[in-house]
């Protein structure tokens, strides 16, 4: 105070005036705030003095029912791992408005670390409006999401135990694998399982194979199946087969949860709307359910976002899973992408711009696996296009850019219904040609020059 009086007499004029600074104002007085752990939930209410409560079924009733009698209407919590999830489940039902905030958007400041600051902490960012919540799919995607994450996980854990089978015949100097182009197929399976029941003989062996495979690599195969057939690489091979068969029926079941789920969400079928035909299959990884290009064309609303180049049914169904089906949330394909990590973020300081990268989340993931199928095209003019950049940027950045544009398009479809129209690689590249002839014109007259066609 003394010091304030002092500066205010020695500077006369209107300039001793000095306003008080403008506070932020207060636009929820009972907002909420979470630290989320996995033993004990820390609330406080517009940055009050905290409440632990527990993690338990029983605690998160508790907390539901404090937060009622409080008057709380808002709830703000980090997304922590898996802890935020039950109870996120619980405050929604109660009908409360839970934000799920990035971590790194609610730090406090260096030197106030706890559980129980942190609360406070986030409990005043909300209260004052300073925080944005991430984006949390409606409750029925999120169960289609565990189910697909689950089958995920086996299909990760499955192919480990083929890289095992793989060892396993290294070891036993038989390079079936290096002959057939998936040791998981048909014929691959055929002559594993003979080999572990005893067969020895390449020709018999052979003989379980396809007719092609006879036809075209008979004495690659036959030369192939020569071992040294030790007891313990073959107790080694059996483990791993029984681990990969297992895991297939694990992965059978889930799809068989996928379908009913499907089933469930899509409704029942119109029989005077009848879905277009699939055309795109989905790999060998792609979940055998029966209808399932129906079932997505009903739950996108008689949309069908396989028409996009590289998008087949197994794609589509694990977009849904990641994005839901209603993509207003997002009021533009800019807002879209950046979310998906396919945009740069901006970066300022000062008279110093530069772009920051973002990480790409599990869909933006998706969308660059769709871009690496559609850069291999040879009629399509996205084709064209991530070929051009490849040879001006590398693959890594058009691989980046066209999965931005499929991300765009596929927006663009699900919001406005806008149909895709494939223009070809033909149409493309004579629109890069005029567009290339007109550049140069420009530079031309720029430099008081004039561009002459080459007469042959």
């Amino acid at each position: 105070r003394g010091l304030f009086s002092s500066l205010c007499r020695r500077a006369p004029g209107p300039q001793t005036l000095i306003k008080p600074m403008q506070t932020l104002p207060l636009l929820d007085p009972k907002a909420a705030g979470i630290d989320v752990g996995s033993e004990t939930l820390h609330v406080s209410v517009a940055g009050d003095l905290p409440k632990v409560f527990g993690t338990t079924t029983g605690q998160l009733h508790a907390l539901r029912d404090w937060l009622a009698a409080s008057g709380v209407a808002s709830v703000a919590m980090e997304a922590t791992g898996v802890y935020w999830l039950c109870a996120y489940e619980v405050l929604e039902h109660a009908g409360l408005q839970v934000l799920v905030v990035n971590g790194k958007h609610v730090k406090n400041l260096p030197g106030r670390k706890t559980d129980l600051k942190d609360c406070q902490w986030i409990a005043t960012l909300h209260a004052h409006g300073l925080l944005r919540s991430g984006f949390v799919p409606p409750e029925h995607i999120r169960r289609l999401q565990d189910y697909l994450r689950l089958r995920g996980d086996h299909l990760t854990l499955a192919a480990g135990h083929v890289q095992k089978m793989q060892q396993a015949l290294e070891r036993l100097n038989v390079k079936l694998h290096d002959v057939l182009s998936d040791l998981t197929g048909v014929s691959g399976l055929k002559v594993v399982r003979a080999i572990l029941q005893g067969e020895r003989d390449p020709q018999r062996l052979l003989e379980l194979c396809d007719a092609q495979i006879q036809k075209k690599k008979a004495e690659a195969v036959k030369e192939s199946l020569r071992g040294t057939w030790k007891a313990e690489h073959l107790f080694a091979l059996g483990q791993a087969v029984a681990g990969w068969e297992f895991y297939q029926q694990r992965i059978g079941e889930c799809d068989e949860q996928i379908r009913r789920e499907l089933r469930e969400l899509a409704g029942p079928e119109d029989p005077q709307a009848p879905a277009p035909k699939a055309t795109k299959t989905g790999g060998a990884n792609a979940p055998k359910i029966a209808g399932l290009h129906g079932l997505l064309w009903r739950l996108c609303g008689g949309k069908d976002p396989t028409v996009l180049p590289g998008v087949a049914d197994y794609t589509l169904l694990q977009l849904v899973g990641e994005v839901g089906t209603d993509l207003r949330a997002w009021p533009s394909e800019k807002h879209f992408t950046a979310w998906l990590g396919l945009a740069p973020g901006s970066k300022q300081s000062g008279k110093r711009k530069g772009s920051q990268k973002r990480a790409r989340n599990r869909a933006g993931q998706w969308f660059c696996v769709i871009a690496r199928s559609v850069g291999r095209s040879v009629d399509k003019a996205l084709g064209g296009f991530y070929r051009r950049l490849k040879m001006r940027r590398g693959g890594l950045v058009a691989n980046l850019a066209l999965a931005r544009k499929l991300a765009a398009l596929f927006w663009r479809l699900m919001v406005h219904g806008m149909n895709y129209v494939e223009e070809g690689l033909k149409k493309y590249e004579t629109r890069v040609a005029h567009t290339e002839q007109w550049l140069l014109q420009k530079l031309a007259r720029k430099h008081g020059l004039v561009l002459m066609p080459k007469t042959t």
